[in-house]
């Protein structure tokens, strides 16, 4: 092989370049100096290897030194003290590296896919391990590997994930200084990467007798908090609770998008009982105080709950399938299926009395692809159902006013819950069907005392901001702020479109009656003749609030026959699939 280099190169030069091309090319190789005739240096091919030379190759294996860290590792995968694993099964609960198999291993089934790695195995090393030059004696119930805190990197599903897990048999999960840079360190990569985020939580709070190490730091556990916040919107966060997570462990559950909790086992609070207790004289336990039932009812901090471990992790599997991996990619979509029930029987399905309850699940069932409706916070705020579905294989986010539940009037917690997920939703790119049956906002002093304002304010801010594309459905009332909040026409939906049983007004015929008419009903003295001056009234104001009234004067887009609905739906998300929404130039908006 002959190579040429630049004149100004020196004899050595052209040696080196020659030895290294030789080696490389397994040739004898020739350089020479810009047009120079001779060459400056000869390589000789290198001499094979011979079978001795492979043989002793062979011979090299791992050392005592290797055979000891893998030693050491086995060690630390042992987990905490073996009075506290023997605990676990008490309490129907895997050790976390046994949890970690059934999330990435064989145990997690189909698809699972792997734990990829694991950083800080070391982490805390030098404080227990015999091992360690720090360590004169070791103490079995003074165990600490990892520092009680497993992070790292899996394909979830064929997700690439990064993942936290506390080891309750360290120190119950107990956050202390390497814990908390590992913690920090995977949430910063997450930033960088663009990956989603697993915490499988099962924390007791700080080491309150090492604080000093990681308590007020700048880089200490109060900054998980602002990382959570910086990755809020970016990345999707999803936590698991599997025991009771205290103080400062339980602010991770509330800042994540979405939270499973596990019955019988899960809880979190502000401060445990025994705090409690001291500081109020209450006397509660820590189910009661922060279990499942107080979080998926009440506080709507609980997004799902799920029955033990395996159903957990299927969940969480179920809901990665409708999220991005960040804020740049859209959601996922899957092969379309025809939905669970005929389009045919929506119009059967809407009563003709705005009064009369239904079910708006029936109708989401007739409209979405068969099985795919996967609804988030059931039990809080109920009169709005919210939740992730797909439409001729399109994800899209739901929210549905529920007239089996307060007549779908809008209540608080309904309000907030709405937001919550629109402004979520928005966040990943996922768009918006609103199906609108709805009295309006609640009305009353308990409301008010409970924030329906605020609350609603926040809704109809979260409506007014998302870029995504909308589709309203008018099912049947859309009366008041209702509307708003609904995404009705003012609200920048790319359709607002009607079914033919909807009517859109200020309030409804009885009340609307009631407040203009009240007096003159009231001066007709013969009962028949007032209830048939107001049966009249109902129906000219229902006329004017018909749909068909509203289609005639284009407050609306379009009334669509039912049973057409899904088609008509999948064809408006398929067109503006790429719209692109402008809003002010601001550094944010004030309403949080």
């Amino acid at each position: 092989m002959k190579v040429r280099i630049g004149a100004g190169a020196t004899d050595e030069e052209a040696q080196a370049v020659a030895a290294a091309l030789a080696e490389h090319v397994a040739d004898e190789v020739e350089v020479y100096l810009g047009d120079d005739d001779e060459p400056a240096a000869v390589h000789e091919a290198p001499e094979p290897s011979t079978d001795e030379d492979r043989e002793s190759d062979r011979d090299l294996g791992p050392t005592e030194r290797e055979e000891k860290l893998r030693e050491e590792i086995a060690d630390i995968l042992e987990g905490g003290p073996e009075k506290y694993k023997e605990r676990l099964s008490e309490q129907d609960k895997l050790f976390v590296r046994d949890r970690l198999d059934l999330w990435f291993g064989e145990d997690g089934g189909d698809g699972a896919g792997d734990l990829l790695f694991e950083d800080g195995k070391f982490a805390n090393f030098d404080s227990w391990h015999p091992d360690s030059p720090d360590v004169d004696e070791a103490d079995p119930d003074n165990r600490l590997p990892a520092d009680g805190l497993i992070t790292g990197a899996a394909d979830f599903e064929g997700r690439d994930v990064h993942f936290m897990a506390n080891d309750f048999t360290v120190k119950a999960g107990s956050m202390a200084e390497r814990g908390v840079e590992k913690f920090l360190r995977m949430q910063e990569r997450a930033l960088k990467t663009g990956k989603p985020v697993l915490y499988l939580m099962d924390s007791s709070g700080g080491r309150i007798d090492q604080q000093s190490g990681f308590f007020a730091n700048r880089e200490g556990i109060g900054k998980y908090y602002f990382n959570h916040s910086r990755l809020s919107g970016r990345v999707p966060q999803i936590c698991v609770l599997y025991g009771p997570c205290i103080a400062g462990a339980a602010y991770t559950p509330v800042f994540a998008d979405f939270t499973v909790m596990v019955e019988g086992m899960s809880a979190m609070a502000i401060a445990s009982p025994r705090m409690v207790k001291m500081v109020t004289g209450e006397e509660i336990e820590m189910q009661d105080l922060g279990g499942p039932d107080v979080h998926a009812r009440e506080s709507g901090s609980a997004d799902l709950v799920a029955r033990d471990e395996e159903h957990a992790r299927e969940l969480v599997a179920n809901l990665v399938q409708y999220l991005p991996d960040n804020s740049d990619e859209k959601p996922p979509n899957q092969p379309a299926k025809p939905p669970a029930k005929p389009t045919e029987g929506i119009d059967g399905l809407i009563p003709e009395s705005p009064n009369r309850a239904y079910d708006m699940r029936d109708l989401i069932e007739r409209v979405v692809d068969a099985g795919s409706f996967f609804e988030l916070k059931p039990e809080f705020g109920p009169e709005i159902l919210t939740g992730y579905a797909r439409i001729d294989g399109r994800t899209v986010g739901i929210v549905a006013n529920q007239p089996t539940e307060r007549a779908g009037a809008i209540f608080p917690d309904a309000a907030e819950k709405a937001a919550e997920f629109v402004w979520k939703s928005d966040a990943y790119n996922i768009p918006l069907l609103y199906l609108c049956d709805t009295p309006g906002f609640m009305a009353g002093s308990q409301v008010e005392k409970d924030a329906i304002l605020e609350k609603g304010k926040k809704m109809i801010y979260a409506t007014s901001e998302a870029t995504v594309p909308k589709q309203s459905v008018v099912v049947r009332k859309a009366y008041g702020a209702g509307i708003y909040a609904m995404s009705g026409p003012a609200y920048d939906p790319e359709s607002t479109i009607a079914l033919p049983s909807g009517e859109i007004g200020i309030m409804g015929p009885e009340a609307a009656i009631n407040a203009v008419y009240a007096n003159k009903l009231d001066a007709i003295d013969d009962p028949e003749e007032r209830a048939q001056r107001e049966q009249e009234l109902r129906e000219e104001y229902r006329r004017d609030i018909d749909v068909h009234r509203m289609a005639s004067e284009t407050v609306i887009d379009e009334i669509v026959p039912p049973s057409d609905l899904r088609a008509e739906l999948a064809a408006r998300f398929d067109f503006y699939e790429d719209v692109e929404k402008d809003r002010p130039s601001k550094k944010h908006g004030t309403i949080l």
